[in-house]
């Protein structure tokens, strides 16, 4: 069993501290939070006192944090696990961040031959809750494939993108296009029910036509139609919309780098920053439909 260190205890790193633990793993902790710290602490893992602690007690770093300055800071500063973490320990991050720091890490990282991967993940509250995320990985091939036990503990999809920053581009153009059909959706079933379609029925078709996907069969934003969906539990997160923001800024971030046309995710971004300044930023990702009909749904 490892000694893992974890540092970002939010909604998705506490549920992936529990899973590790649950391997029989040593997991230590750090976040800035005394609250998340006492949670996790509950459920069996060991509190630090610092960054540089909890580096120095641990082989494997996992980071899971909100922006890309966070992780640098973590990462790169006096105290940071690149500074600290021996030549034989591998660090995880699992932020969603943009590539340009990502890769930046990574070059320190390999200057110091420190194994390093970035590894952000998709699945949400619930899928970090029942260890089945899928994460995007990048990174050189053999530090992923160090990587693979530890990441089997959180998630039932571990899917190799190339090298070092790939994994934060596949989780940024996915969530585009998962921002992007949520907005979609939302329009399809308003659009259906002003016309007299009942909302269940109309899933009952859509979910098996063209139309289909995720944020459709899987994530409905119409109240109502699934169980178990934050549209059916007053649009509570789930993913918020703020963070659906963040990641489709990042998308836009990324195509202004790469020189790339995305108009829809534009408007996306536009959309959500909209749904965010009218006070959405704490609802799910979803509910998004609710800015579109005007009101509640």
């Amino acid at each position: 069993m490892a000694n893992i260190g974890f540092i970002g205890l939010g909604h998705m790193g506490t549920p992936m501290v529990e899973n590790l633990l649950q391997h029989k793993h040593t997991v230590r902790v750090f976040d800035l939070s005394e609250e998340a710290m006492a949670k996790a602490a509950a459920l069996g893992a060991l509190p630090m006192g610092s960054i540089k602690e909890l580096v120095s007690n641990s082989t494997i770093i996992f980071t899971m944090l909100q922006t890309g300055e966070q992780v640098e800071q973590v990462a790169l500063g006096e105290e940071g696990i690149l500074t600290i973490l021996s030549k034989e320990g591998l660090y995880i991050d699992s932020s969603s961040i943009d590539v340009v720091t990502s890769r930046k890490i990574h070059a320190l990282a390999k200057q110091k031959k420190i194994a390093m991967i970035d590894a952000p993940v998709s699945g949400g509250v619930a899928g970090a809750k029942a260890a089945t995320l899928t994460f995007m990985v990048g990174g050189e091939e053999e530090n992923f494939l160090r990587a693979q036990s530890y990441l089997n503990c959180l998630g039932k999809k571990i899917i190799y993108a190339g090298p070092a920053g790939n994994g934060q581009a596949a989780k940024i153009c996915n969530n585009m296009i998962l921002g992007i059909s949520m907005i979609a959706v939302s329009e399809g079933f308003l659009l259906a029910k002003k016309l007299g379609l009942d909302p269940k029925k109309f899933f009952d078709i859509a979910s098996n036509a063209s139309s289909q996907c995720w944020s459709m069969s899987q994530y409905c934003p119409m109240p109502g139609v699934l169980d178990n969906v934050p549209s059916s539990n007053e649009f509570t997160p789930g993913f918020t919309a703020s963070m659906m923001l963040k990641d489709l800024k990042l998308s836009q971030e990324a195509a202004q780098y790469a020189d790339a046309s995305t108009p829809l995710g534009a408007e996306a971004t536009a959309l959500y920053s909209l749904f965010v300044e009218e006070g959405g930023a704490s609802t799910d990702f979803s509910g998004i439909i609710k800015m579109l009909a005007g009101g509640e749904v």
